[in-house]
């Protein structure tokens, strides 16, 4: 019997949706049938954001989403995203919907406290399967949320393959760092400076507020998603600087993801989860945190030794190939939807053979 799912994701909108597509072309088999659920207006680019918050303009958006999947005729619903997951959640509890949800992509930033714990728990506790994206997310949510930790499962990140369109920009080298979440520009900026190394850094404002930028470091504010790809494959190096956070959960995954299926020779503060991404040495280099002899010594190894820097990038590009792609997710997505529908059947014939 086939399963019919909706999948409500923010990047899905009344613009786009005839045209648009996540995991749902790469599941295999013919168990699952697949909605795409949109929202009523654009996900707000990411450097246009005021706040790191959600708005509540935003979040009526969500709901409204939230509402159209549980509305449509889908046996279960997937959401894309933590605001969707809750979306959805909320919107069982006022209509006492007990459709399956799977909510992938699940990383809240961070785990605060008080009133928005109290809502988190009371509008996912009916989430039958969340996708996390490092190892440790599974711990801090389950006791966070107050749910099991079979709940949750970690998955890496994937992302869409990238065409590599440039080469290595080899008259004037440089160190590209993309992204902007907790990363520790004070270590790469020292490190930078002391090696006198060309760096160009891709970020929101925000990220560099209030501090110095030696002249070694550009800083193309607002550039766009493709600007940014290209930097990435032009730099002879990617760096992706952590800076470790109480309460934050996870950070620079979809950089480095990205990074490592570019083929590009990578640094990774070991933070937030990056070795469950990088074998250090062979898929990229893990760098300790708040260390800038640690950060300076990779960068000058990397820079000055092309074999090594080659290595690396043809291992990531291997590697972020065989577990970070769109098929080897679609069929994780298969199979955690084969559970999910059979354990919904399991407690459905446990609950008739009681009432008999």
């Amino acid at each position: 019997m086939t399963m019919k799912w909706a999948i409500a994701a923010p990047f899905f909108d009344i613009d786009n949706i005839d045209t648009a597509n996540w995991l749902e072309p790469f599941v295999p088999g013919d168990a699952h049938e697949f909605q795409l659920i949109p929202r009523q207006k654009p996900l707000p680019k990411w450097h246009d954001r005021k706040s790191k918050f959600t708005p509540i303009d935003d979040w009526l958006v969500y709901m409204r989403q939230a509402a159209d999947a549980l509305n449509s005729d889908a046996d279960g619903v997937i959401t894309v995203f933590p605001q969707v997951a809750s979306a959805v959640g909320l919107q069982q509890k006022l209509r006492f919907s007990n459709k399956p949800v799977v909510a992938w992509l699940f990383n809240v930033g961070t785990c605060r406290s008080g009133l928005r714990q109290k809502l988190a728990r009371a509008s996912l506790s009916q989430v039958d399967h969340f996708v996390v994206h490092t190892r440790k997310e599974i711990e801090l949510y389950s006791q966070w949320l107050g749910l099991p930790a079979n709940r949750f499962e970690f998955l890496p990140y994937q992302v869409p393959e990238i065409p590599i369109e440039y080469g290595e920009e080899r008259k004037t080298p440089f160190i590209a760092s993309l992204g902007s979440a907790h990363r520790d520009f004070p270590t790469l900026f020292e490190a930078v400076k002391k090696l006198n190394i060309k760096t160009i850094v891709a970020t929101g404002q925000g990220a560099v507020e209030g501090l110095m930028i030696p002249e070694q470091v550009e800083l193309p504010f607002g550039i766009s998603k493709e600007e940014c790809l290209r930097l990435g494959q032009q730099a002879r190096l990617n760096v992706v600087p952590l800076q470790p956070k109480e309460g934050v959960t996870a950070a620079g995954q979809v950089t480095l993801v990205e990074a490592m299926i570019m083929g590009r020779p990578l640094i990774v503060t070991n933070f937030y989860g990056a070795e469950d991404y990088i074998i250090h040495g062979e898929t990229g280099w893990l760098v300790e945190p708040n260390s800038l002899e640690s950060m300076t010594e990779a960068i000058d190894l990397l820079w000055h030794d092309d074999a090594l820097r080659q290595k690396l990038g043809e291992n990531a590009r291997a590697y972020a190939k065989e577990h970070f792609s769109d098929p080897c997710a679609g069929r994780h997505l298969e199979r955690i939807l084969n559970e999910v529908a059979e354990n919904r059947n399991t407690l459905a014939n446990a609950k008739l053979q009681w009432a008999k």
